[in-house]
């Protein structure tokens, strides 16, 4: 039978510390497994001891050698509970004993105490020097306490984890006269110092506790004679970023009263200056008013000129660039082992690990450069550059490196070897050089995009005159459906659009549709861009599709790297060019030679020059990255027409490249409701680099078309973030049938619901790194639900398990190697990956491990809505959740995720053949939800879905039917719905769960939430609850000039009319959300803009007070922001 554990580490148990007697308990580590039994302090009993049984009040730890001097302590063993020492106590608790403390605590003698100079072991953030109280860092020698600080600070963990965090240190040592002498706690079984991987078994024989690794001492059975240990009762030293009391003793409140007071950005600050200066004070941080300094302008939502773009930008690129380079000098990995191998272009291959890329902080990708030095005694020193082909993945979790060259490389040796990150200023400088040819050359843009970029106010919105082709769907590509032809007709109309493309509706095919018509219209060649070369090499293949002649530029390091479009890319073409006969007898030489005489290489260089000018030219469609563009060999040329895909996922900066190549007419492809840009440095990225050329320009009130059929997920996948993140606007292009596997006999609650939120207690625990998180119990659980899809017939390459940090990740994939119960190969062949590494992919089934499982750290950054959104939009047919539904419903985001599932009965608890409805209770969430907090969500509707306008045609109401003529004009007629189905939404909750009304701030307009549309047990804010005709249906045509639609209302359309004020047609939720952002008034936000043709002006009032008012325009209809030129955002 399968069984789910519920509670991981040593949650289950308590701790009573009064309880003493007069036996002794010895703590076991690396340094004693020398020792003999006669050193041993032992337990008298029959041998068999649990946690349960120990008492932590005293422990001694027995060394091989003892000193004499120390006179160290005895345990006892009689305790019949163990209480977790770093949850003892509640935060109210603990705050009502600190503000005791401080009443009692006479004043002169605390500021004696401040006074008084410290002794060297004091701690080196708030001055604590209890020796019971403090350890010592063994790589910087600083001491540290194991104090969160004073009321307010305890979410930050202990002073000691602190450091060791964030210096990335990971060994410590004990004061001398603590309990447990100087002492260097270490694993009993291999030796290892890492406290992040460190915890405590009872031994069953000697019922001692033994220090033991969590991998990969822990999960395997005893090795030694002597002592057998059960390893299912390990628990980790460290716990809620706190060492446990009976090893390093939490200072009382006396203590922490009379420290000095130190903040988290003190700490911050204090460790950065620690890098440059080792014995830099607090005091020091005060006098040389460090904190607060240094922080870089934050970016605007409006700019007066380029000038004054470039002077925000250049100096955050500038920050970003300097801790880019810092961070990868300062990744030297030394002693690597290598492993050789040769290729099969005759070129040297080493493979070797590098532990330090599990801490996140630098990403290695297919490409980067490496250099790989030899610096032993065998052999003189030798180095070499070479770019890597291999990354960490399942299979390995090595790294392959190509070397550039074969001279003298020590093949022949594998050990004394060191690893350097190869740091290229290449990519910040054509950065910097965009934006100052955006300032400066009048010609790099047109007029138009240039006052759009920087915010400023324009004429009518321009529309092109082009003539319409009269077939929207490419050559050789899917017939597109109404929203993609929608999309693709506005495009070919205005010189600026911004397209975006939830999970799974087809942003890719209709990029290539835009690019082919647009390739067709135009003279010249078009760009397209991508931040990632993943995606453009997949717009490289479907545009290739339609028939237009294709190149695809890539980086000189990227060219030995093969790909799916190898024989489309710039360097290829010209290999196999028979235009150039001296240029292929040039090219043969050196592939036979290694390399060219002095004046063949520069007769090489030249006629490959010109050969890739004239490839270039004769190009319809040149793709590249948006680092790319900047490659000298597209210098010279002008591209009028570009087109940037996954834009939301590119830095303002990173998109300038492209654009600055003249453009005339640019079309951004993306969502701002998923994962934007990365950015390492904490200060870039509070100054607002992070956001998107896409979403600012979106905040400017350019509204995006969304594209609103999926084809990915089933339907009830798609339904939370449908009405969560896309106002219930997504459509099924897929019916339930389509996406259920009828012989995949998986247990789930409800069988036409494949999704599932299993709970999991166990708590979470530092990963190896220190920077990253892992909960046993919930990889214990992973593979459990892995093995039953494997029986249930589904294949490795179906499944994909999620989860948000490496350390999970890492644990995870060692895990089911060596705990899975089926072949070793079928759990090494599915794919474990973040969150980030799975934007844009699917797989037929997703395993999400949430990790966070904590009393006072957060959930960090799983309350990120646009990474829950990428978490959930992954699968098509079916998802599986675990987590810790108590600690996640503190967030209103994952509450009202956590109530949807509740609602739907799939928040279930037990082993998976016996599943049952959870009966944990959800907590309340610390703040409401609003949803202005959520990315920008305003899109340019169809008409159909406009609020307050009356549909009607012969009579009918506002719900168009299948009867309707434009409802059959359609290429997904074939999965038309019932009339039912029709009326009810799929994309809805119509029962328990709140249908948005309480996200929506007050200031928004309903107050109270009495204003509702639908026909909903709850009822609804139009557009999102309720019945809604748009969500609920599959698909539906779209013709531009009926205009007199509306979304919402189900079998009472009044309702949805009388829930706004007056007719104004272009006053939609999302214009609500944004004046919701202006509720505090800093912005000074005013809302004008042209609504839909033909409809006087009017005035909605609330809304935060702001106006809105409805004008003519012909060309669409939508609400434009319009702003002050003074009014700018404020971060």
């Amino acid at each position: 039978m399968e069984n789910f554990s519920h509670l991981g580490g040593a949650s289950e148990y308590s701790y009573n510390p009064a309880n003493d007697d007069d036996d002794s308990l010895s703590l076991v580590s690396g340094s004693t497994r020398a020792a003999s039994q006669t050193n041993r302090h032992q337990v008298e009993g029959d041998g068999q001891s649990t946690i349960d049984d120990i008492n932590f009040d005293e422990l001694s730890l027995l060394d091989a050698n003892p000193e004499p001097t120390r006179n160290r302590h005895q345990a006892s063993n009689n305790s019949s509970n163990y209480d977790h020492p770093s949850h003892s106590d509640s935060a109210t608790e603990q705050s009502s004993k600190f503000n005791q403390a401080e009443n009692e605590a006479d004043f002169e003698d605390v500021l004696d105490d401040l006074n008084r100079e410290l002794p060297n072991h004091a701690c080196a953030y708030c001055g604590i020097h209890s020796p019971s109280s403090v350890v010592k860092c063994l790589i910087c020698s600083k001491w540290f306490c194991n104090s969160r600080g004073g009321p307010g600070a305890h979410s930050t963990g202990s002073h000691i984890v602190n450091h060791l965090v964030r210096a990335k240190h990971k060994e410590v040592t004990l004061h001398e006269d603590g309990p447990l002498g100087e002492t260097t706690p270490e694993c009993y079984n291999c030796g290892s110092k890492n406290v992040f991987t460190l915890g405590f078994i009872p031994a069953k024989s000697d019922t001692v506790v033994v220090l033991l690794c969590r991998q990969p001492c822990a999960s395997t059975p005893s090795s030694k004679s002597d002592l057998v240990w059960d390893t299912s009762q390990w628990s980790p030293l460290i716990e809620d970023r706190q060492f446990l009391s009976w090893l390093v003793k939490v200072p009382d409140e006396q203590e922490v009263v009379r420290s000095k007071p130190v903040g988290f950005r003190e700490i911050t600050r204090l460790e950065e200056m620690w890098k440059e200066n080792a014995t830099a004070t607090l005091d020091d941080l005060e006098r040389d008013g460090a904190l607060g300094e240094g922080e870089p302008q934050p970016i605007l939502l409006r700019y007066e000129d380029a000038y004054q773009y470039q002077n925000i930008f250049g100096p955050l690129v500038k920050i970003e660039s300097d801790y880019d380079r810092k961070l990868k000098e300062s990744l030297t990995q030394n002693d690597v082992t290598v492993r050789w191998d040769m290729g099969l272009n005759q070129k040297r291959i080493a493979y070797f690990y590098l532990p330090k890329l599990e801490s996140g902080e630098v990403r290695l990708a297919v490409g980067d450069e490496l250099r790989l030095k030899y610096a032993g005694e065998l052999q003189k020193a030798w180095e070499g550059p070479g770019h890597v082909i291999k990354v960490p993945n399942n299979q390995s979790d090595e790294v392959a490196l190509e070397l550039r060259r074969n001279d003298g490389v020590p093949h022949e040796l594998t050990v004394n070897f060191s690893v350097d990150f190869v740091w290229k200023s290449t990519s910040f400088d054509r950065m910097q050089m965009a934006m100052k040819t955006f300032a400066v050359d009048d010609q790099s843009v047109s007029g138009y995009i240039y006052r759009k970029l920087l915010g400023h106010e324009t004429p009518v919105p321009q529309v092109l005159r082009t003539q319409m082709p009269k077939r929207v769907s490419a050559p050789n590509l899917p017939e597109l459906n109404h929203s993609q032809v929608s999309a693709v007709k506005s495009v070919l109309q205005k010189p600026l659009s911004l397209v975006q493309g939830p999970p799974g509706t087809g942003k890719t095919v209709t990029s290539a549709s835009v690019v082919y018509h647009l390739s067709k219209m135009n003279p010249g060649q078009v760009l397209v861009c991508a931040p990632s070369n993943v995606a453009v090499d997949q717009l490289t293949e479907k545009i290739h599709l339609t028939g237009l002649k294709v190149v695809r530029v890539q980086a000189k390091s990227r060219e030995a790297i093969d790909s799916s479009v190898q024989y489309l890319t710039l360097h290829q073409q010209v290999a196999n060019n028979d235009t150039h006969p001296d240029l292929q007898k040039l090219i043969q030489l050196k592939a036979e030679q290694g390399e060219l005489s002095s004046t063949d290489e520069r007769r090489y260089k030249s006629l490959t020059r010109l050969c890739e000018r004239e490839i270039l030219t004769n190009a319809d469609v040149i793709l590249c990255t948006c680092v790319g563009a900047g490659d000298p060999r597209l210098a010279k040329m002008k591209f009028r027409t570009v087109l940037i895909d996954e834009a939301t996922q590119a830095t303002e900066p990173e998109c300038m490249i492209p654009l600055t190549l003249g453009v005339k007419q640019v079309v951004f492809v993306g969502d701002h409701q998923q994962l934007g840009p990365t950015i390492m440095n904490k200060k870039a990225a509070r100054a607002g680099l992070t956001q998107s050329m896409f979403e600012r320009l979106v905040l400017l009130g350019n509204r995006p078309i969304r594209l609103q059929v999926q084809y990915r997920m089933h339907p009830c996948l798609s339904e939370f973030p449908s009405n969560m993140f896309y106002e219930g606007s997504l459509q099924n292009g897929v019916t339930a049938p389509e996406r259920i596997k009828k012989n995949v006999d998986f247990p789930w609650p409800q069988p036409t619901t494949p999704m599932c939120f299993h709970c999991n207690l166990g708590q979470e625990e530092i990963s190896s790194s220190g920077t990253s998180f892992l909960n046993r119990t919930e990889a214990s659980n992973v593979e459990k639900v892995v093995t039953r899809f494997f029986k249930a017939g589904v294949l490795p390459s179906q499944i994909g398990i999620v989860t948000p940090y490496e350390g999970q990740r890492s644990y995870i994939v060692t895990y089911m190697q060596t705990n899975g119960t089926l072949k070793k190969d079928l759990y090494k062949d599915i794919e474990v990956a973040s969150v980030d590494a799975f934007q844009g992919r699917e797989k037929d089934y997703i395993i999400l491990s949430c990790v966070r499982s904590n009393d006072h750290q957060g959930i960090g950054f799983l309350n990120d809505p646009r990474r829950l959104n990428v978490a959930l939009t992954r699968a098509k047919y079916g998802v599986v959740v675990l987590g810790n539904p108590k600690v996640l419903s503190k967030h209103a985001l994952w509450h009202f995720l956590l109530t949807a599932y509740k609602e739907k009965s799939c928040l279930v608890e037990g082993p998976l053949n016996n599943l049952q409805a959870s009966l944990v209770q959800l907590s309340k969430p610390r703040k409401p939800l609003d949803r202005a907090d959520l990315p920008v969500n305003r899109f340019e509707p169809n008409p159909r879905e406009l609020p307050n306008l009356s549909y009607s045609r012969n009579g009918r109401d506002s719900t168009p039917t299948r009867f309707d003529q434009s409802f059959y004009k359609t290429v997904d007629s074939f999965s038309i719905p019932s009339d039912a189905q029709s009326v009810r939404s799929q994309a809805t909750y119509a029962s328990g769960l709140p249908p948005f009304s309480l996200p929506i701030s007050r200031s928004m307009g309903y107050p109270n939430g009495s204003k509702r549309g639908g026909g909903g047990g709850m009822g609804s804010v139009v557009g999102v609850g309720g019945s809604s005709y748009a969500s609920s249906m599959i698909s539906q045509d779209f013709q531009s000039q009926d205009s007199r639609s509306m979304r919402g209302g189900g079998d009472d359309a009044s309702s949805v009319a009388e829930s706004m004020t007056d007719s104004v047609a272009a006053y939609s939720q999302a214009d609500r959300l944004l004046a919701g952002r202006s509720r505090n008034d800093r912005t000074g936000l005013d809302y004008r803009g042209p609504g839909v043709s033909g409809l006087s002006s009017a005035t909605v009032a609330g809304a935060g007070g702001k106006n809105f008012r409805a004008v003519d325009n012909d060309d669409d209809a939508r609400s434009l922001i319009s702003m002050q030129s003074s009014s700018i955002t404020d971060f």
